[in-house]
């Protein structure tokens, strides 16, 4: 008997086989440490049609490959975190988004200057828009909606760590840690504006950090604690800011860092967030891939029992759209422009973000897919371009992998203006 004629690939086998091919040839020269997952959420279950771990941790440990249990530093995925956080309380009613910013932290309050602020790579002035400088504001009418859509006149960034101390020596006590942090809110409170609030856009670490702070206040516990009752562990995830030192072997590390004068494994990359004790609204979760993607399967289940589906609705529907055509949600990125970092393969309704130490997130309630890229490209320095590059190719093979599946059942269907 004849072997039978072998069948052609499905187009979701052809996905899977180009996937694997892209990443292996990624490894060692957009980052030497990879893991990609992705999920279709359904109302019935989470199927995984995809996962995989490639790579070493890093070329100088050649002998430490990469698993989907390896701790990736997420640099601002962190800001999803503290997001849902601040959102499961706004769901408690113990604040609301359109509360001003200084009503829960008070040392906010105040006249502020419109004035230059600092290039956050070249480390450089940049001077104020001619339009608003000299002008002053009134940071009472800033509003936490405006700090979510970072549309709060806030500066993208300062160099707060130079005002928490000298490089720390990790692990901190918990005393350092509140010494640095009381540091880092003096400094926050008091940075001049950039453009008066509702007035522009500018994607502001300091807008998230001054987030962090208020879910601290609003819960009465320091955020990795609010963030690990209030999100990962309902998820049943466990992301962590400051990996205990037994962890560091686990987590892939990053670059060399200048201010430190060491590579960092286990250490959060963002000097920032280091200068803040580790622990900041902004940056400074590590997580595997799963933990990622359990936040994107709450925002595709429409919130679970944690958190109200008009609220889910209204978080990743747009609320700001710049004449750039950047579109924002509360704390998410939602797909923009004509060759969007997602690829056009997740839909216009797709929402997501990403993470500068080369992480990204992005789910398509369209298809129902979750998709993770975690990567540690900051081994090799901070250029964007690789990563720039390889996002969109990855996530158009995501995609292509959640359009070879059967449709979504309507009562999936996202709901459409």
């Amino acid at each position: 008997m004849k072997d039978p004629k072998p069948r052609p690939p499905t187009d979701a086998q052809a996905a899977v086989e180009a996937l694997d091919a892209l990443l292996t040839r990624a490894v060692p020269q957009v980052a030497p440490a990879l893991v990609c997952l992705v999920q279709r959420v359904t109302p019935e279950r989470v199927e995984t049609l995809y996962r995989r771990a490639v790579g070493t941790l890093a070329p100088t440990l050649p002998d430490r490959e990469v698993t989907p249990e390896t701790l990736f530093d997420l640099a601002s995925l962190t800001k999803l975190f503290t997001a849902t956080a601040f959102l499961r309380l706004v769901d408690q009613g113990r604040v609301e988004l359109d509360t001003p910013v200084a009503q829960v932290i008070p040392e906010f309050a105040g006249t502020r200057p419109i004035a230059g602020t600092e290039d956050p790579l070249a480390r450089t002035s940049i001077p104020p828009d001619p339009r608003w400088a000299g002008r002053t504001v009134d940071a009472g009418t800033v509003t936490f909606r405006h700090l979510l859509t970072h549309t709060g006149g806030l500066p993208a960034w300062r160099s707060v760590h130079l005002r928490c101390g000298p490089p720390p020596a990790f692990p901190l006590t918990d005393p350092a840690i509140a010494q640095r942090q009381a540091r880092a809110l003096e400094a926050v409170v008091a940075y001049p504006f950039v453009y008066p609030p509702g007035r522009g856009y500018a994607y502001s670490d300091i807008g998230f950090m001054l987030l962090g702070f208020a879910v601290e206040r609003l819960s009465g516990q320091r955020l990795d604690r609010a963030i690990r009752e209030w999100v990962s562990e309902p998820l049943g995830c466990a992301p962590t800011f400051n990996p205990p030192p037994e962890r560091w072997p686990d987590c892939a590390p990053t670059e060399r860092c200048a201010w430190r004068g060491a590579r960092l494994q286990g250490q959060v990359h963002d000097e920032n967030a280091a200068g803040m004790g580790g622990i900041a609204g902004h940056a400074g979760l590590f997580a595997t891939g799963e933990d990622v993607a359990r936040l994107g399967q709450l925002y595709l289940s429409g919130g679970g029992s944690l958190l109200g589906a008009a609220l889910v609705q209204e978080s990743v529907a747009e609320q700001v759209r710049t004449p750039e055509g950047v579109r924002r949600g509360l704390g998410w990125m939602l797909r923009s422009g004509s060759d969007p970092l997602c690829s056009r393969a997740f839909s216009i309704q797709s929402f997501g973000h990403t993470g500068f130490t080369g992480t990204s997130l992005w789910c398509d309630p369209v298809s129902g897919l979750v998709g993770v890229l975690l990567t540690n490209r900051v081994v090799h320095g901070r250029d964007p371009a690789e990563i720039q590059a390889l996002r969109p190719a990855v996530y158009r093979l995501m995609g292509q992998m959640g359009s070879a599946q059967a449709p979504l059942p309507a009562k999936m269907a996202p709901r459409r203006s």
